[in-house]
């Protein structure tokens, strides 16, 4: 391991000859072998966590939860504000990481760790804002409320894309809630996940707590297959596909268990002819390209108002022609690899879609090559012009390809946006009050996230983060998501010397 910033993470190739994880031994038969889209070496082989391997996570963190939940939750936070704070320690090793392991910018890297650090900061608010409420009984000398308690073990299934920060939207909240957490990520980028477990499990040591609060499982779908039917996991989290999110959701339902679900995206911005034009070219543009279009929230089509459709495309073409392509850990460059060479296939297989239906290429893209792009997962982005009958616009392609429609009046806009099967973030680019109070209406976006003259990609953590139809209506990160984490219950006090039944019925004996 050449790269520094690994040996300042701690992880040493004598380390990961053995390591899954904290709670997980190891099986060598099966094994991860993460190379680095950015440069095409082998950082690291990883094995596989064992069947048996799983049942000794599962039991350790059914222990650890029993002590865990009865920690006052302002004390849980207390914890998770130290996680916080390791987090911003390690900041610029983990955040090189993330960009060599996944091949996002630098940029980007160091942005999703400070996601974490912010995450954890949300948390500690949250530890002590776990409110219920308090109903006033129709019963004399009667109270009633209901609280929260804690599920037990959550499990967390996370995508490559983020590989660090959307497990901390899980753990953080769910940690401060009082559960346990079990963690398969993505086979894609397994050294993120360990240097993540590594610095959480240290701070739970110095605090003498168990250490199966915090579990790291490795492997590929069929240990998460395994999690999901697992009646000990109270709460399945999945961040990924629609394809995938409906598998979990049919093995999680058919035991009645808990799922949040965060799945596919195919997110438009209507840019009408009363927008800022500078200001909706920047936000289309890290919109569109923002890690390499690998966003769930990237965007992936602009509807453009047909009075300004030709001024803003030049606008467009122009911003394309000044982003540099290249290694992510160099900051000049805008654009990153796709995550592997299967990616950049699914990406040329979209363009070839385009050119089969006789779409208008605006600019179009390929596979780069020479001794830079040595990994074979660089791709230059597209932009291809469409009718709003385009027969692939409801599919969501994992890479940086942007469609551009026209419409003539925002009704007819918001209807083209609605109109793919996702539902997860939606932007409206306008100056006219009007506009984007429709947008924002019930007969607006039918999206979880709706802006106005911000993009699509990008989201803060006080808000709620998530969408609905195939992208599985989870939510995730702030305002009350942490309730998903928790069970409600309902509590009534009789502090009289009757029994008096509610609804005034009588039962005398």
């Amino acid at each position: 391991m050449e790269n520094n910033f690994i040996q300042k993470l701690g992880l040493s190739e004598k380390e990961l000859g053995t390591y899954t994880g904290i709670n997980a031994f190891g099986d060598f038969e099966n094994s991860i072998e993460s190379f680095s889209p950015v440069d095409g070496k082998k950082i690291a082989e990883v094995a596989f966590t064992s069947s048996s391997d799983y049942e000794k996570v599962v039991e350790k963190a059914q222990q650890a939860h029993l002590e865990w939940r009865k920690v006052p939750a302002p004390k849980r936070g207390e914890i998770v504000r130290q996680i916080g704070n390791e987090l911003r320690n390690k900041k610029a090793e983990l955040g090189q990481l993330v960009a060599y392991e996944m091949g996002k910018s630098l940029q980007e890297g160091l942005g999703e760790v400070q996601e974490m650090i912010d995450i954890c900061d949300f948390a500690v608010g949250i530890s002590r804002q776990l409110y219920g409420l308090t109903m006033h009984s129709e019963r004399p000398q009667h109270r009633m409320y209901e609280q929260y308690h804690p599920l037990g073990i959550v499990g967390i299934i996370s995508a490559f894309n983020f590989p660090v920060a959307v497990w901390s939207w899980n753990t953080a909240l769910a940690w401060v809630c009082g559960n346990v957490c079990i963690w398969k990520p993505s086979e894609k980028t397994p050294l993120c996940a360990i240097a993540c477990q590594k610095i959480v499990a240290k701070v739970f040591k110095e605090n003498n707590l168990p250490e199966g609060i915090s579990n790291l499982i490795m492997g590929d779908g069929t240990l998460g297959e395994i999690m999901t039917k697992d009646t000990r996991v109270s709460l399945i989290s999945a961040t990924g596909s629609t394809a995938m999110g409906k598998k979990v959701a049919v093995a999680v339902g058919n035991r009645l268990g808990k799922c949040l679900l965060e799945l596919g995206g195919n997110n438009a911005i209507i840019i009408t002819e009363n927008a800022d034009l500078s200001l909706a070219v920047r936000a289309a543009v890290f919109g569109a390209i923002g890690t390499a279009g690998q966003r769930c929230t990237t965007s992936r089509r602009l509807i453009i108002h047909e009075s300004i459709y030709t001024a803003f495309l030049e606008k467009l073409v122009v911003a394309y022609q000044q982003l540099h392509i290249g290694s992510p850990l160099d900051s000049k460059n805008h654009i990153g690899p796709l995550i592997d060479q299967h990616a950049v296939q699914m990406y040329l297989n979209a363009l070839s879609k385009c050119e089969k239906e006789n779409a208008t290429f605006i600019i179009k893209g390929k596979q780069l090559q020479g001794a830079e792009y040595e990994s074979g997962c660089y791709v230059s982005p597209s932009i291809v012009a469409v009718e709003k009958t385009f027969e692939y616009l409801k599919e969501e392609v994992f890479a940086p390809l942007l469609y551009v429609i026209k419409y003539s009046n925002l009704e007819e806009a918001i209807a083209i946006q609605n109109d793919v099967p996702q539902g997860l973030s939606s932007s409206i680019m306008t100056l006219n009050m009007r506009e984007a109070e429709l947008f924002l209406s019930a007969e607006g976006s039918d999206c979880g996230i709706a802006n106005v003259n911000i993009g699509t990609s990008g989201a803060e953590i006080g808000g709620a983060f998530g969408g609905e139809k195939e992208t599985g209506g989870g939510r995730e990160s702030g305002s009350d998501a942490w309730k998903a984490y928790m069970r409600r219950q309902t509590n009534s006090i009789n502090y009289s010397t009757e029994i008096p039944l509610a609804q005034g019925i009588q039962f005398d004996f």
